[in-house]
Order: C-alpha cells, then structure tokens, then sequence
C-alpha cells in the first residue's frame, strides 16, 4: 500500500574513516584546486556507492551570508549512520566561502538558527549525563550481555535540544528530561526555544505501572500525548560557567492530546503554531490532524485549522498574516484523498476565539499547477517560493500571491530540492542534482538567479570522477489511451544502444516519481544496475504524481492491476522499439515497488529474475498491521469487509500457481509500514511453488532500513547478483 519512504527517507553513506580525505576534496573543490580528472573515467564500485552523503536539511542564516547543512552518511565501524552538522560561511562570491565542521559528534541533525543569527540550535541524541545506560534501557536494546562495549551499539539516550554558537565553541544542551524531544522551535526575539515531547510520567506512575502490568504493553491504553514548554536560552549561557551540565529548567506552556509534529513562532513572539500526529505515529484516525495555536500570552491552545488533510512543514508569512503548508496525504477542500502534493495558507486572525471550530479560512497556492508542489519557503519580500514536480523535473517555483501563479525560477534541468530562504536577503540556498550531477548545495544571490547559483559543498564529488550511467524519458500508450512516462538509465557508455538486458525497477509510494535526478542508496540503486551492465527503466505508472491529479487517483480500486498493465506495456513497447531484449528482462521494487513486483510476477513468466522488498501479497494482513490504515483502505475502496472483492482480485497470493519467476526477497524484521509477514508469505508461497527463491531479514530494522548501513548494502549486492544469476543466463 501507499508509504512514506521517499528519495529523502533512506539515508546515504560515506565512512567515518575517510573523513579528513572528504574535507580536504571539499577545500580543493570550492576554492577551485582541485586537479583535472583523466579522459576516461573508472566505473562505479559497490563500495563507492555506498559511501554517498545524503544532506538531509538545508538552513540559510536570516542575513543569508552562512548555510548550515546536516549530513547522514554510513560509520562502518560502528554499524550506524552519522548525523553531522556543517557550516559555510560567506566570503563575497559563494565561491569563495569556506565549509568547516560544525559538530562532530554524528548524532546532530535537524538545525535551526536563531532569528538573530547568533546561535544555532539542534537535535541530538549523543551522550553526556543523559546517555547513561541503565539495565532497562539495556533490555530495551536487546542487549542482554557485556561482550559488545561500543556505546554506539547501547541504548540511545533521549534526543534534546542543543545550541552552539555561530561563530564557533562547544555545544551546550538546553533541554533534558526522560522523552524525547518531537520538536523545536525559536522564539522571534531568539531568547527561547520552544520545544515539545511527551508528556512525562512521574516516578510513582511508572511505579505504578510497573507493578501492575510488568512486561506488559498496553497497546493502546499506554498512549500519552505531548506538553510544549519554553526553554531561555539566555539563562543556560549565562548558567554554562556554573553548571555547565545542568540546562535551565523549562517552563509549561500547553499540552496536546496529540503528538507534536512541527513547530513554528509568530513573527511578532505573540504565537505557536504546531501541527500534530496521531500519539502512537500511526494514521489511524483523522482527528488526530490538526493546526493548532498557542497565545504565548495566555497559554491557550486554539484550533486553526481541521480537514480531511495531514499537514506538513508549517511557516509564517513575514507579516504574520498566514501561515504556509503542504499536504501529501488527505484533503484540504473535501473528503479523503490522496491527490498529488500541495501547499496552503490559512489566514490567522487577529482575535481568536476561546476554542471550538477551526477559525481559519484556507487558500491554495498553484491552483494551475498540474503537477505537485511541496516544502514551501517564504523569500525576504513576502512571496512564496516551492519546489513543484512536472513530470520528470522538479524545480523552483515562485508565487506573490495566488492569484499570479507560480512563475518558474530560471534553472538547470535536473531536481531541487529542500530551498531555504533568508529572512532579511534575497538569497537562497536548495540542494540540486541530475543523473549525472551528485547532489550538492547551492547558494544563490536571488530566486531569479537560480541558474547562476554557485556549488558550496562538494561531498558527493567522487561521483563526478567515475563513469556515471546517461538516461533519458521515455513514453509510450496505455490500452486506455493514456500517455505514460518513465526514465530509461543506460549502462555507462552505451546510451542509445539497442536489445540490451533490462531491469524495471518500480519507484514506492505510490505518490512518488522517478526523474533526472541522482541517488546513491538501496532504495534507490538504479546507477549501480546500470553499471552493472543493465538497461534500467523506471516506469511512473498511475498513482505518480507529475502528471496531474486524475493521473495519481487512477489507481484507486484497481490498486495494483491498473499500474501493472501500464508497466507491463511500457515494457512492451520498450522490446518492439528494439530498445530491451525480451530474453532478457528483469523486474524490482521496494515497498509499493514491491507489492508491483509481486503482482507482476503473477501476470506475466516474461522476467527472468525478480527483486522484491517489503512488499504485500494480499491486502487484508498488511491492513490490520499497517501504519497507513485508512491510506489503505482508501485506496482499495473500503475497509477490508465492505469492499471485500477489491482486496481478493488486486492480491498476488491468489494467483501464485502461476508464477514461475525466480524471486529474491527482503524485508525489516520490524516494519509495519508493510508488515514483515508479508515476505514470509511471499517467500513460502513461492518455496511450495518450486520457484527458486531467497528470503533475507535485517534484524532491528523497520521500512526505512536505517539502523545499520551494512543492510542496505547487503541487500543491493545480493540482488545484483540474483539478477545477474537468473536474468543474465
């Protein structure tokens, strides 16, 4: 069914090992010393792939002359990813500014600046007091013996609030406590942080619990919302000398029966505004979504908005007038529905009411957009600034009013992603990449000068060292008329040629699509198959976005068995177009990916080979294991016993006494995003079957498989080699 996993959810790799050799090629490449690269370029290893950066978020400082940029990349040593912090800093013309480490700790993530430019704040989990590992949390790791002694491999301490100073020194938490924190935001006059986590129990209550239920887990009962507090920054630094271990203590603001997703602050310091998730994090119920706001004077908690819709990514409107944000599930103007991705506003008024019904009004940004629009930024001068996706591009688009439209900002071909907007200059920095441009960030000195924006990070820059796979779009016509669209990824040096060994690799989502852009992970390996010596095509089959909302909707009922034709006659077309040969065609996916994969498998015995990961075989399970319930069930029409006959016909496992497709199989051992037992299931049928096949499950891993970077790359290696096994002979 549909999930979560998007190009930015796996995380990339590089070894802590090879550190000083990556700042030292970031140096060279900014300052423009770095020596030419030979004429014919080594191809892409397996190693090398997996030592990508992945830059995770993007935050310009307000007066727009520094960047900071937070990095996940694989520790190999510890089994772990690594989240750092960089800083850049301007020194006249973007390139000559300089990158330096700003934490480097590897559990940092998630910066903000303070609205003044002095601080920065962040999330981390790394060690201290905070990070002592007790026997219970020893037993919640599953460690249950001394032998391993990294710290890394022990229970996590929980994740708070830490700020540094722009202009260098230690990092100093300002927030501690037993839960986690959600969420975080800076007060406008950068004295406070916002922040919030769930609500806490006291000693005697976990007692209490204890002894009543033991082991025991409530599923439910146990839930607990979240409480906002603020926390004065000014106090804690001023406190560093004294007692430089021990952060102020945090004053109550509110409480939330729900999970606090995102925090954003007035302009004028007179309002929080916060959207929420559902306590338990899994979408079950919609009344769970909200935009709720806090009068920092009073304390009271009013509702803003409450729709069919989850809202994503709140920001204000310099003036204060609206807050900003996107939906990518449900619906703002109606019932239910999982269109493409769009961005709104919501007007706040001067005076709200005490509580009750929503008093906001909503309006739509690129109302005449036909693809989708998401992570809205808000420019120096008011207007709107968006990525929006039109088939296989993804670029910048900027909106004065909603009225005007969104007007395209002048840029390369390829994807931008994650822009960020000074509060007091023009520029703006954004992530860019193509098929054969890694991803780096760029600052640019205006949203109209996009296309002269200037590289300030060079982490993926081996990448442009090697030989990289050329690609191109391709379409073809669905048996209803509809054009379809995809990407064909050629082996490097043969990009044009004819009957080559294809491998369809299916996108998850389904409200996703592939395009020109670059990647380096298990999720997304497309240039390491065509490395490999594979033609890999990407098909966008109904249910992508980029082609219109009745294009994405299409898949309603006929979940799978509607995108299946459109794939299946992409690769028809592909083998009378001369372009695939059809003795040699192969066929994958992970998540939505792999629920296409396992369906193909039953309608046709043309692939040789097939991969599939997290994937479903029947509907009815996955619904009741799920994170994504009512997702589903909109998707298949019904819940389970209303619609019953959807779930029956568009089910793999009914027609698994045809398959004849040698099928290897992978799974989180604890993902219920697409429940494990799904694998289990596909493995066994295909075991009776006689069908050769393989199953691997990477322990302490959910959908994301973030844990430990030595699973994804066992997967990718081993599903090479199933290919090649099965699909090359």
């Amino acid at each position: 069914m549909p999930d979560a996993l998007s190009r930015r959810a796996p995380r990339s790799k590089v070894s802590a090992r090879i550190l000083p050799a990556l700042l030292a090629a970031i140096f060279l490449a900014i300052s423009g010393l770095a020596p030419g690269l030979a004429a014919d370029k080594p191809p892409l290893t397996i190693d090398e792939f997996f030592n990508s950066v992945e830059i995770q978020t993007v935050r310009i400082s307000p007066d727009g002359r520094a960047v900071v940029i937070g990095t996940a990349r694989a520790d190999w040593d510890h089994n772990r990813f690594r989240d750092d912090l960089w800083l850049y800093r301007d020194g006249g013309p973007p390139s000559s500014g300089s990158l330096i480490p700003l934490t480097s700790s590897g559990h940092d993530s998630d910066p903000q600046w303070s609205p003044d430019g002095r601080w920065i704040a962040f999330l981390s989990d790394r060690g201290g007091d905070a990070a002592e590992v007790t026997p219970e949390k020893r037993a919640k790791s599953g460690r249950d013996d001394d032998e391993n002694d990294d710290p890394d491999a022990q229970a996590k301490p929980p994740t708070q609030v830490w700020v540094i100073s722009a202009g260098g020194g230690e990092a100093f938490p300002v927030t501690h406590g037993k839960e986690d924190v959600h969420a975080f935001a800076w007060s406008a006059d950068s004295r406070l942080i916002y922040f919030a986590t769930r609500e806490a129990w006291s000693k005697e209550q976990e007692d209490a619990y204890k002894k009543e239920w033991k082991d025991v887990i409530q599923f439910r009962e146990s839930e607990r919302g979240d409480a906002l507090f603020s926390v004065d920054v000014t106090a804690a630094v001023t406190g560093l000398t004294a007692s430089p271990a021990a952060p102020p203590a945090a004053q109550p603001l509110a409480t939330s029966p729900w999970r606090v997703k995102a925090l954003a602050a007035s302009p004028d310091g007179r309002r929080l505004v916060f959207s929420t998730d559902s306590r338990s994090e899994r979408q079950e119920m919609l009344e769970a979504y909200n935009l709720d706001m806090v009068d920092l004077h009073s304390g009271a908690v009013h509702l803003l908005s409450h729709t069919q819709a989850i809202y994503e990514h709140p920001v204000w409107s310099r003036d204060g007038r609206r807050v900003f944000f996107d939906v990518g599930n449900g619906s703002v103007e109606g019932g239910y529905e999982d269109a493409q991705q769009r961005v709104y506003s919501v007007e706040v008024p001067d005076t709200l009411a005490a509580s009750g019904a929503p008093v906001a009004s909503h309006t739509r940004w690129g109302t005449k957009f036909e693809g989708a629009v998401e992570r809205p930024s808000v420019l120096s001068d008011g207007s709107l600034i968006v990525t929006g996706r039109l088939g296989t591009e993804v670029q910048l688009y900027e909106e004065r009013d909603p009225a005007s439209g969104l007007k395209a900002c002048a840029g390369w071909a390829g994807t931008y992603e994650q822009p960020s907007a000074a509060d007091h200059s023009p520029r703006i920095a954004f992530v860019y990449s193509s098929l054969e441009q890694p991803a780096e960030v760029y600052l640019a000195q205006s949203a109209d000068q996009i296309d002269h924006g200037q590289p300030i990070t060079a982490f993926n820059r081996l990448f442009t060292t090697r030989a990289l796979p050329e690609g191109k779009p391709y379409r073809w016509k669905a048996d209803d008329g509809t054009t379809v669209e995809g990407m064909l990824i050629y082996p490097p040096g043969k990009f044009g040629a004819g009957h080559l060994p294809m491998f369809t690799l299916i996108h998850g989502g389904p409200e996703d699509a592939d395009g020109n852009h670059f990647e380096a992970d298990w999720y997304q390996w497309a240039a390491l198959a065509a490395t490999d010596g594979w033609l890999v095509f990407e098909p966008n089959y109904r249910g992508s976005v980029g082609y219109g909302d009745k294009f994405a909707l299409g898949i309603i009922g006929p979940i799978v068995s509607r995108p299946g034709k459109d794939i299946l006659e992409g690769v028809d077309q592909l083998v009378h177009d001369g372009i695939a040969d059809p003795d040699h065609l192969t066929v994958g996916g992970y998540s939505y990916g792999g629920y296409m994969a396992n369906w193909l498998i039953t309608q046709t015995t043309r692939f040789k080979a097939a991969v599939s990961g997290a994937g479903a075989v029947e509907h009815v399970a996955n619904w009741g294991n799920d994170d994504t319930t009512f997702d589903d069930a909109y998707f298949l029409g019904g819940l389970p016993w209303k619609t019953r006959k959807n779930y029956e016909d568009e089910a793999a496992i009914w027609q698994f006494g045809k398959v004849t497709t040698p099928t290897h199989v992978v799974g989180g051992a604890d993902d219920i995003r697409v429940y494990v037992g799904e694998d289990y299931l596909l493995e066994r049928a295909l075991l009776n079957q006689g069908v050769p096949t393989s199953l691997l499950i990477f322990p302490g891993e959910g959908h994301s498989l973030d844990k430990n970077p030595w699973h994804g790359k066992i997967k990718v290696r081993e599903e090479l080699k199933w290919l090649d096994k099965y699909g090359k002979k």
